[in-house]
């Protein structure tokens, strides 16, 4: 079934909207739950808990041509907010990591200098990675929005954890350049 009829089943209020989303998307949900949260059945959670908040959201958003990112989005807050309410008192050293790398690349919004609109910058972080060639941005978005490790990227590209290291230390450094020039003060 195409995404726009799946959209169409939830504005309509048809529980098979819910079916349908999980026969198609489930599994792609469910192993991005798993590696964030990392346990089975906190993953499957994560993924119900998916359907749930599509159920509720749409409408009134209406997703028809970007079911997928809707609902990976869901998932992706599902899942992290499910880690930070299980280690409140000791953050999961991966976010941390991942965070400090990406800190040096966007500005922080405690700054008042850096105090800009999110969409603003969302739209200016898509436009940094639509100047990227199509492997860059793929391992970039792998690291940065699946939380993938960087040997298991290393694997999925055919190439060295050295090389993948390399080219997302040299990704962060064009996307401060890039925001600079946009005028974030980082």
């Amino acid at each position: 079934m195409e995404d726009h009829q799946i959209v169409e089943l939830y504005l309509r209020r048809e529980e098979e909207a819910v079916r349908q989303t999980q026969e198609k998307y489930g599994r792609r949900l469910y192993h991005l739950a798993l590696g964030i949260v990392g346990d089975v059945q906190a993953a499957q959670e994560c993924e119900n808990d998916t359907y749930f908040q599509a159920w509720n959201a749409i409408p009134p958003h209406e997703p028809r041509d970007y079911l997928y990112p809707f609902l990976a989005r869901l998932t992706r807050h599902i899942s992290l907010n499910l880690c930070r309410d299980r280690e409140r008192l000791k953050r999961r050293a991966l976010l941390c990591d991942l965070s400090s790398e990406l800190e040096e690349c966007i500005p922080s919004p405690d700054d008042a200098a850096c105090a800009l609109e999110e969409q603003e910058l969302r739209e200016a972080v898509n436009g940094f990675l639509g100047e990227l060639g199509e492997e860059q941005r793929s391992i970039f978005l792998r690291r940065y929005w699946y939380l993938d490790s960087i040997q298991t990227i290393a694997r999925r590209y055919g190439c060295s954890q050295s090389k993948v290291k390399t080219m997302l230390f040299r990704i962060r450094k064009q996307m401060r350049n890039y925001l600079k020039k946009e005028g974030y003060l980082l």
